[in-house]
């Protein structure tokens, strides 16, 4: 699964995840850490494609905007997505 991040210091970043999304990533972070929460997923075939994750504080239009600019579920060919 992949994990993508928007907004924050890692915009643009991705990183590979292993089992289900946690609700906020870094999982175990520092006090000064940026942090980021899970806003949607998609699934290929009943399985996790990618996780969509977005800066706290982050406004849901404008993170729902750059996915679909982004184009995401195309890109992944999911064929259902899960807003959080």
């Amino acid at each position: 699964m992949r994990a993508l991040f928007i907004g924050g210091t890692i915009d643009s970043s991705e990183v590979d995840l292993d089992g289900q999304p946690p609700a906020q990533y870094p999982e175990n972070a520092g006090g000064d850490t940026q942090r980021y929460r899970l806003f949607e997923t998609g699934r290929r075939d009943g399985e996790v494609a990618y996780a969509i994750y977005a800066a706290i504080g982050m406004d849901n239009a404008e993170v729902e905007r750059v996915t679909a600019e982004r184009a995401y579920a195309r890109r992944f060919s999911a064929d259902e997505t899960v807003r959080q």
